[in-house]
Order: structure tokens, then C-alpha cells, then sequence
């Protein structure tokens, strides 16, 4: 549970974001509760017929839902999920109940290793291999040649803790293949799938044929309320159901997480290929203006980004950051970064060295190369009032 103080320090991180006039991206878990219900309220008639039944354990809007994203992903089935913790898991369960193989190939970086507590194996009884640990996802020949069988291979696109990284279309299908001549399924961890077919040159159905399941999340770039999905063939989604019940996951209604999903689906999905492209002019003006700032050193990563979302790196710590990114925010209006946080083990970050995501959204499609450039001196400017790096 949070203390007293990092409340105090939400509510003040929370105030200045939300008191900003400019803003690289409005995240809608940045609002009250007053104000969420009453945009769920206002657009759910866009996306589902508000005379229909609630849903109970399922059907209706999540029905609705889980149709909508079978048909968008190019699968048979869909089946909403209330975590992608859970969506994962029960995936990679059945999986090896079919292949006869526990054992899951997944990246060192990757969700399951890094951000739920050791559940594949803990709750699952799944075991996990690394057939790289280099920030990036796995190589074709790195795949091929892992020593050890491995009944599931993992890829998750992008790898958000390398800075949402993701490889070539010829080096996925290449990956891919290599897995297939292991005999092993391949499943996707697509939590922020949406944002990808940019940087593939595909639509989301031909990035989603290669894998046999994929999940995705409808909170992280849809800016839905909270929920998942999980797709591939009828008969595994089938399964998975009557395993979202064993892991408590048949919530009895879901309908507010369904509609803001569809909602997300039908306002954001189409303009994440614009927040795309805006990230690439966004990241450039950073790298612009840390050059000419006088900072001992930084990086944006990757450069260009692959995604609408990317990582940026500076030598101080992340106390220091974090004041100069709120006092920014407070005093001016402008705020060009969130949370500042010391990189995940095995990142590559190097020591003293913090890192922070920055998100290109809507209110981010505002801001001019020059605009950029601007704010970054700004920042470097709250940056150097005491701090050391």
C-alpha cells in the first residue's frame, strides 16, 4: 500500500499533468471518477445499442467485443479477459497441455518475467528459457539453435522494457518460421499490437496470422477503463474459458471495461498510425535539444521509434528528474515528461543512468519540432536549479 507521502506525491504529479496546457498525451486514468463515467456515458451509444441487457458472465457488449477483435486480429475466436496477467497465462497453459511441453521461450525483458511476480511458474506450473538476453527480441538463428526444447515460443511486440523495440518484418516471419521447424506454437504478446502495423507495413490480421494466439490490451493504447482479450483457433479460446474460471476471471458484469474498449477501438485505433509517425519527429526534436543543452549525456532509444512510444535517458537520478519534470509542469504548463524510473534489470541502462517512456497521443500531434526543442531546454534549465549529475 502506497504511504502518506507517495500519495501526496501522485496527487501533485497528477494535479500538474492534468493543469498542463500542452502535453505530449492525455491519459484517460489521469482523470476523476466523475469525469470517466460521464465520457463512458456520453460515448457509449456510439458503439453499442444503450437499450441492450447488461451483460451477465459474459454475452452482450463483451460478446460484441470479443467479435470485434476476432474479426480485427483475422482469428476464429476472441475472449475477454479482466487482466492480460491472466489472458497470458491461461494461453501459455493450454499450450503446453497441447504441445506436451511446459516449457515457454520468452524474452528475459518480457512481461511474465519482469512484472508478475514469477506467476508463470508460481501458479501455471510453466517453466521459462531465454534464447537471448540482448535488448531485442530473438533472432531466427538464436531460436533455431536454443539448446533445449521449448514448447511455446513468446515474442511480445513490441518489448516494452528495451523501449518498445520490435524487429523487421523479415526478421519476425524469419522467427517465427524457426519456432514452426521446432515444432513449437508461437504466441504474441500484443498488449500494444494496436500501434505496430507502421513499423511492419501490415495490417493487423497479416501481423496476427503468424502467431497461432494473441492477447491484447485494451487500457494501454486504446485508453480503455481495464481489460484484455485473448485470441487464436475456436477450440483453444474455448478452453481458455473454462480456465478463466478456475483463475477467478468470470467476472459477473463487465460492461463499462467492454464499452470503453469498443470506444477505444473506434477512436484511437485509427489515429495510432498518425501518433506513429509524430513520435518519430517527436524523438528527433529530443535528440536535437539534449545535444544542445549542455547534459553530459543522453539517449533516446530506439532512434527512430518503432512505436508512439519510446524511451529517453539521462545521467541523474530519478528524484532529481522527477522535480525538474512536475516544477516544469507547474510552472509553465508544459510537460514534457511523466515518471522517471532507474531501467529494468538487463535493460542495458547503465549505472546512474534513469529512464523514462514518453507516449505521443493526440494532444502530442500539437507540439512542432521546434516546440520540442523548446521544452527540452526548459526542462534542462529546472534540471540544473541544484541538481548534480
Amino acid at each position: 500500500m502506497a504511504t502518506m507521502d507517495e500519495q501526496e506525491q501522485r496527487r501533485r504529479r497528477l494535479t500538474a499533468w492534468r493543469g498542463s496546457r500542452r502535453v505530449l498525451a492525455r491519459v484517460g486514468a489521469d482523470g476523476t471518477l466523475g469525469e470517466r463515467l460521464a465520457a463512458l456515458a456520453a460515448g457509449a451509444a456510439s458503439v453499442h445499442d444503450p437499450e441492450d441487457w447488461t451483460d451477465v458472465y459474459g454475452g452482450g457488449v463483451v460478446a460484441d467485443l470479443e467479435r470485434r477483435v476476432a474479426g480485427l486480429l483475422g482469428m476464429e475466436e476472441a475472449a475477454f479477459f479482466p487482466t492480460g496477467t491472466m489472458a497470458q497465462q491461461v494461453a501459455l497453459r493450454c499450450w503446453a497441455g497441447r504441445t506436451g511441453n511446459a516449457t515457454v521461450a520468452l524474452h528475459p525483458l518480457s512481461h511474465p518475467e519482469l512484472h508478475e511476480g514469477g506467476a508463470l511458474g508460481v501458479v501455471s506450473g510453466l517453466r521459462t528459457v531465454h534464447p537471448t538476453s540482448e535488448p531485442r527480441l530473438p533472432s531466427a538463428d538464436e531460436v533455431r539453435e536454443f539448446p533445449e526444447p521449448f514448447g511455446t515460443l513468446m515474442l511480445e511486440l513490441p518489448l516494452r522494457d528495451a523501449g518498445f523495440v520490435l524487429p523487421s518484418w523479415e526478421e519476425l516471419t524469419a522467427v517465427v518460421e524457426a519456432a514452426r521447424e521446432r515444432d513449437a506454437v508461437v504466441h504474441f504478446d500484443g498488449a500494444r499490437l494496436w500501434e505496430c502495423g507502421p513499423h511492419f507495413g501490415r495490417e493487423l490480421s497479416e501481423i496476427a496470422a503468424l502467431a497461432d494466439s494473441v492477447y491484447v490490451s485494451f487500457y494501454k493504447s486504446l485508453d480503455g477503463l481495464s481489460g484484455a482479450a485473448l485470441a487464436g483457433p475456436s477450440t483453444l479460446v474455448e478452453e481458455a474459458r473454462v480456465w478463466r474460471h478456475r483463475y477467478g476471471g468470470q467476472v459477473f458484469q463487465q460492461y463499462p471495461a467492454a464499452l470503453s474498449a469498443l470506444l477505444g477501438l473506434e477512436r484511437e485505433l485509427p489515429r495510432l498510425p498518425s501518433y506513429v509517425a509524430h513520435a518519430k519527429v517527436v524523438a528527433g526534436a529530443l535528440a536535437e535539444g539534449f545535444a544542445a543543452s549542455g547534459v553530459p549525456w543522453f539517449r533516446v532509444r530506439p532512434e527512430p521509434p518503432h512505436t508512439h512510444q519510446f524511451q529517453v535517458w539521462l545521467p541523474y537520478g530519478t528524484e532529481v528528474l522527477d522535480e525538474a519534470s512536475v516544477r516544469q509542469a507547474e510552472e509553465t504548463g508544459v510537460a514534457l515528461f511523466r515518471r522517471w524510473f532507474a531501467g529494468a534489470p538487463g535493460s542495458g541502462l547503465p549505472p546512474g543512468v534513469s529512464v523514462t517512456e514518453v507516449t505521443v497521443g493526440g494532444a502530442g500531434l500539437e507540439w512542432s519540432a521546434e516546440d520540442v526543442r523548446g521544452a527540452v531546454a526548459g526542462f534542462v534549465g529546472y534540471l540544473g536549479q541544484g541538481a548534480l549529475p
